[in-house]
């Protein structure tokens, strides 16, 4: 068996005396688009944050590539870091910074880029993420879906193997959304990142995902194909598939 792109064991994470994450287990093959569903409260955002080495859990063990990511030193952890990309839910975009520096700050910082680089690098990335000569705005001055997809190109400059996106069509009008979520599929498909996207729009990852993962309790308690999510007999998941049926239209394309 190939070494899966992530991996975690026996993940707790607890805060304010509550256990968010109960002794979780998980593998996510690389390349692949799995989904996160699940309540709130659930534990989503707090899995990803932990797989993604943004917060350290309180015990278990998460691997990158078969590498291991927790307790490690940070100048170990940096490097693994490198392979990863994040998403966050309301962008996380710098307002005093111009979408410029929002992307080109870590390439910068962290590679050394020089600005005409960094220029050259944020143009390509803007184009990835199909939205071209915005460098110079303000966060304030772009729309809820142009800072998503400035959230994504910033989390594609350092050129990520696995992506993991936080909400990432919250808060937006449902176009919008479906074209975000056009986005992530092409990532998924032009660049080969393993993609991991929490999400309350189950029609979405119905079309979207490999897999679809439920949890509950700070567990994951299913994780299948969208078709066997769909059928479930679980109660548990049935709440959540059942009045989200696949719409007709697919995300997939031809």
């Amino acid at each position: 068996m190939s070494v899966p792109a992530i991996e975690a064991q026996g993940l707790s994470f607890s805060a304010e005396g509550r256990n968010i994450l109960d002794s979780l287990d998980v593998r996510i093959r690389e390349g692949e688009l799995l989904g996160l569903v699940g309540g709130s409260g659930s534990g989503k955002s707090t899995l990803i944050k932990c797989l993604a080495g943004l917060l350290a859990p309180d015990s278990g063990v998460v691997r990158i590539f078969g590498e291991r990511l927790t307790g490690l030193p940070e100048s170990r952890v940096e490097g693994l870091r490198g392979k990863i990309g994040f998403v966050f839910q309301y962008s996380a975009l710098f307002d005093s910074l111009t979408v410029f520096e929002n992307i080109a700050l870590a390439p910068m910082r962290r590679l050394g880029y020089s600005r005409q680089r960094a220029r050259q690098l944020v143009r390509e990335k803007l184009a990835q993420v199909q939205l071209e000569g915005v460098e110079d705005y303000l966060p304030g001055e772009l729309s809820g879906g142009m800072a998503k997809r400035v959230g994504l190109a910033r989390a594609l400059a350092l050129e990520p193997k696995i992506l993991f996106y936080d909400e990432p069509t919250s808060g937006l009008d449902p176009p919008t959304a479906a074209s975000i979520h056009r986005l992530i599929l092409d990532m998924r498909k032009s660049l080969g990142v393993t993609s991991v996207v929490v999400s309350h729009d189950i029609a979405a990852l119905l079309q979207i995902a490999d897999r679809i993962g439920m949890l509950e309790s700070g567990r994951i308690v299913f994780c299948g194909t969208p078709e066997e999510f769909l059928n479930s007999p679980d109660p548990r998941v049935a709440r959540f598939a059942r009045p989200s049926a696949p719409q007709e239209s697919s995300l997939r394309g031809g």
